[in-house]
């Protein structure tokens, strides 16, 4: 890893005129002790680098070198990031990929980090479905115009079409793209606030070169985990609490998927579960097959619901027993 460290600080100087061993140390997370060897290794290579002595001192290229080492184009910086840039923000990524984009980042040449970093930040990557909906694997007519939109940092002209079918024209400022299971979303500043656009609903991009509204505290990913987290609230409003027996967690993991939700095992053995579902009556019904091992705690409503379910089931069986009994067999013989 050492010859990666030498090309990023001589990018670091090329892009700084003037470094410190403490700055190299913090951006490239080594030691200014390892910082100052790496420097003199760069002197005994032949790098024309020379240092400054004194309080505002540090290191210098000699002439203000502008070799670009990094052997980058402009679109091959912008592509490698749209491929880096989600890899990295997933909740999956590791802490050495992470760092290594950071520091790629930071060694690169001043023109390209801006679209570097515009490239990484522009796009996430959710693969969790929206339920069972698949739209299909076909991109979205738009997809490359709006990231580039991102990417550039400029308003657009959207034609949408709503959910119940009313068109409409705005100026957005687009300001992310996230790609949750095979449906494609645009995050983006309107005159109301803020909002999340399908893109399978757009009928039309016309790209400005007005800069767009961006919040400096803005962050894609916390944004739309917000988002994500409102929209399962509404589709599922109900929250069922119980109890489980660890011996039906499997069962109710098969009955409710990742509408569950699961607790730490109690003092009794029993497991706390949280169930979410869009209606009462619904979930009680879904449930009443786990009645071995659920014990359900709240609302009592679902609990009433589960009432009414059990004396019907008790009913209706009773009596189709009873009918399948011929008269004066008394079962002596089971």
């Amino acid at each position: 890893m050492k010859s990666d460290r030498l090309v990023a600080i001589i990018l670091m100087l090329q892009r700084r005129e003037q470094v410190t061993a403490a700055e190299i140390a913090n951006e490239l997370e080594i030691s200014e002790r390892t910082a100052r060897r790496d420097l003199d290794a760069l002197g005994m290579a032949g790098v024309p680098i020379y240092s400054v002595q004194g309080r505002s001192g540090g290191w210098r290229l000699l002439g203000g070198g502008r070799t670009d080492l990094s052997g980058f184009t402009a679109r091959e910086v912008r592509a490698l990031f749209l491929v880096a840039g989600p890899a990295a923000a997933s909740a999956t990524a590791t802490p050495e990929l992470k760092a290594s984009l950071r520091k790629l980042v930071r060694a690169l040449p001043e023109t390209f980090r801006a679209q570097a970093e515009a490239a990484a930040s522009s796009l996430i990557v959710d693969s969790q479905q929206w339920g069972s909906i698949d739209s299909g694997n076909q991109l979205p007519q738009f997809l490359d115009v709006l990231q580039d939109a991102v990417i550039r940092g400029v308003k657009a002209q959207l034609n949408y079409v709503d959910r119940v079918g009313n068109e409409s024209e705005r100026i957005v400022d687009p300001l992310g793209l996230v790609a949750k299971g095979s449906s494609w979303y645009l995050v983006a500043h309107t005159g109301s606030g803020r909002r999340t656009f399908r893109l399978d609903r757009v009928t039309a991009v016309i790209p400005s070169e007005f800069p767009v509204h961006r919040d400096e505290t803005f962050d894609l990913a916390a944004t739309w985990l917000e988002h994500t987290g409102e929209a399962e609230r509404n589709r599922a409003p109900v929250i069922v609490h119980a109890t489980c027996a660890p011996a039906g967690i499997g069962f109710l993991q098969t009955a409710v998927g990742e509408n569950l939700e699961i607790g730490q095992v109690g003092s009794d053995g029993r497991i706390p579960v949280a169930i979410r579902a869009l209606s009462e009556y619904g979930i009680a019904g879904h449930l009443a097959g786990l009645v071995e091992w659920l014990d359900i705690i709240s609302p009592q409503s679902v609990r009433n619901h589960l009432l009414v379910i059990g004396e019907a089931l008790a009913s209706r069986y009773a009596k189709s027993a009873n009918a399948a009994i011929e008269p004066g067999f008394d079962g002596a013989d089971l």
